[in-house]
């Protein structure tokens, strides 16, 4: 499998909010229904937001297989390497992807320990992250407004 990582240019915003539309209305919709999949799309992906969250040290990367954007990952490396973000297509869900993902994340940053959150009704997902030696750490509600929250587990994998 030809996978590859870019990192994502500020000029590349409506390239990367077309992926995360597609993949969040294929995959969150019967997770959090659709009003609340359009509001975060609006919200998290919107142009200033996006640029707010590179200024805070966030780096983005596209995933291309055979050099078509076939999904996208984010991260913030501090003291601990989080995780925000990891989205592929839905129809190449399960193919190994995931994993090719953490495992250049592991490989050329290697990190002590890596965290995300991820919503607490995305069996597939916390199950992907179980076989990848995640934990949950604790519980999380965040309000993210408009009567909106995100229930989350926030997981962690400690590699050393």
């Amino acid at each position: 499998m030809d996978i590859k990582f870019r990192e994502i240019q500020l000029n590349e915003f409506d390239a990367l909010f077309e992926i995360a539309s597609k993949i969040w209305h294929d995959h969150y919709t019967e997770v959090i229904g659709k009003e609340q999949v359009n509001y975060m799309l609006d919200t998290i992906y919107d142009k200033k937001s996006l640029e707010d969250s590179i200024h805070k040290g966030q780096s983005y990367f596209f995933i291309l297989q055979n050099d078509k954007k076939i999904g996208f990952f984010s991260i913030t490396n501090e003291n601990e390497l989080w995780l925000n973000k990891l989205y592929v297509n839905t129809d190449l869900q399960g193919q190994g992807i995931g994993k090719i993902v953490l495992d250049f994340i592991n490989n050329s940053m290697q990190p002590d320990i890596i965290k995300l959150t991820v919503n607490r009704q995305n069996f597939k997902s916390i199950n992907f992250y179980f076989k990848n030696g995640f934990k949950i750490e604790k519980v999380e509600d965040f309000d993210i407004g408009n009567g909106y929250w995100m229930n989350d587990f926030i997981m962690v994998k400690k590699n050393n």
